[in-house]
């Protein structure tokens, strides 16, 4: 029997990406994703959940386009592999965290919209032929910023 390990976060980036590059050089980029959910209680009014804060890694060239492209407060939509790392605190105590290693990232377009610019490929790793990709328009790219909920929309559609 074959298992599978992909989860789909969608929520609010809570605060701006962390870069980092290892000593080898490689780029990472954490963040951290937190999940809301909108319901009815049995009085009949909307209340918000908070599903958790889910901590989120991604490298080399995402991780750099991550950290270019996203901003405290931006929603995204986060595919990867929940994962478990275990390590020994200075005090001897076993310590342990689950987090997200990213597959695919990008901005949540319910409530946004945003500019699509492929961006030049720094390294030779595996797929496609972005060296030869033209070079990006000048200026920044656009940053996709969160937007308010409309006020037209149901609030059960979502949440912050």
């Amino acid at each position: 029997m074959a298992s599978d390990n992909t989860v789909t976060l969608v929520g609010n980036i809570t605060d701006d990406p962390e870069l980092r590059f290892t000593p080898s050089g490689a780029a990472v980029a954490n963040f951290t994703v937190a999940v809301n959910r909108r319901y009815k209680n049995n009085e009949g009014q909307w209340e918000d959940k908070l599903d958790g804060f889910f901590r989120c890694n991604c490298w080399r060239d995402m991780a750099e386009n991550v950290a270019q492209s996203f901003r405290k407060g931006t929603r995204v939509v986060v595919v990867g592999r929940l994962q478990q790392r275990s390590w020994d605190d200075p005090d001897g105590n076993r310590r342990s965290v689950f987090e997200v290693q990213v597959d695919e990232v990008g901005p949540s377009l319910r409530w946004a919209s945003a500019t699509i610019e492929k961006s030049q490929r720094s390294s030779g790793a595996s797929g496609g032929d972005w060296a030869s990709a033209p070079a990006p328009s000048s200026g920044p790219s656009p940053v996709p910023q969160p937007a308010p909920v409309p006020s037209g929309v149901p609030a059960d559609e979502g949440g912050f």
